[in-house]
């Protein structure tokens, strides 16, 4: 495909992606509220609607033969979402603070996944392997997030807290349920999303594969610095209004969870079916950033007076860092 076609196509694929992945989000939204789901529930429903384009691409990326774009669609999501998500909202509100508990609950579990995730595609772990620790973590997050309210109240502390750890605070930024759209026709549009989103996905990866060969772009570079951080704006965006509004708990908990799920549907669940290539030097040492950065997410969140400017210029600095070594490695 000539640049002439790839570059309009990749502009126009971008955002119709993008602008149905945000229609997606508000519409599961209003139907979580419509049918009373506990607000952690439709926070984490949230979370993978915006997660649909990165997921999207990862997966059409793996399809196209070309794994080391949709892993690094995820790696480079991932460490996106952690500086523009947590990094960029502490540096603009002065601080992201939350509870320890939640901290505890939200952070630890997405960097287990995150650890898994490194695991397997090092070949330290078998997929089989791989997806059963997942499920040993996910599956009791799960039950805390749809039953943890009702079911703290005949736990002792501090497991108590841990699972109320999710219900106390308010989840992400959503519009009341004011449609007046019966609920087939919100499913229906639902689903009309979901298929914009994966069409939108396809016509992107293809017009970037297109435009990496004609203009001698790396893949590493494709997947890594170009389609991972523009799959995660509406993350961002999102991220930076909760932070603003002071609503650290919600914001950490909407990131930690992108990312688990970024890793789990695109890297751990896919490795079931698909063999990923061998880890390059240059994957090798991405994925050690990730780990390294989402340990320094979390040391400076767990702070007393949480994360302040100064590590948020940290974290964000580390990422620029990463970007550097990205580009000179390729």
């Amino acid at each position: 495909m000539p640049p002439v076609l790839a570059v309009p196509l990749f502009a126009f694929s971008l955002g119709v992606t993008l602008a149905a992945a945000r229609l997606f989000a508000r519409r599961l939204d209003r139907l979580g509220v419509r049918f009373g789901f506990p607000e952690a529930l439709i926070g984490l429903l949230t979370a993978v609607a915006a997660d649909g384009p990165e997921i999207s691409s990862a997966l059409f990326s793996l399809i196209k033969g070309a794994h080391d774009v949709g892993v690094g669609v995820l790696v480079g999501s991932n460490g996106f979402n952690l500086a523009a998500m947590i990094g960029l909202s502490a540096l603009l509100a002065g601080s992201v603070r939350l509870a320890r508990e939640t901290l505890l609950l939200e952070g630890m579990v997405g960097l287990i996944v995150t650890l898994v995730a490194a695991a397997l595609l090092l070949g330290w772990l078998s997929p089989a392997v791989a997806a059963v620790l997942a499920a040993i973590v996910l599956a009791p997050y799960l039950f805390v997030v749809v039953a943890g309210q009702r079911l703290s109240e005949g736990l002792r502390s501090p497991v108590r807290r841990l699972a109320r750890a999710l219900h106390e605070h308010a989840g992400p930024e959503r519009p009341p349920d004011t449609s007046g759209n019966p609920t087939h026709h919100l499913i229906g549009l639902i689903v009309l999303d979901v298929i914009l989103i994966v069409a939108g996905s396809a016509g992107m990866v293809q017009a970037a594969l297109s435009l990496a060969g004609s203009w001698h772009i790396s893949h590493t570079v494709l997947g890594v610095l170009i389609l991972g951080p523009l799959t995660s704006i509406p993350n961002a965006l999102t991220a930076t209004r909760l932070g603003r509004a002071g609503r650290g708990a919600a914001l950490v908990g909407e990131t930690f969870n992108s990312n688990t799920i970024n890793l789990t549907f695109g890297v751990i669940v896919p490795s079931l079916f698909v063999t990923f290539a061998a880890a390059t030097s240059t994957g090798k040492l991405q994925l050690a950033w990730l780990v390294g950065a989402t340990l320094v997410t979390m040391a400076a969140l767990a702070r007393p007076r949480g994360m302040r400017r100064a590590q948020a210029a940290a974290l964000i600095g580390l990422y620029f860092a990463f970007v550097l070594g990205t580009l000179v490695a390729s």
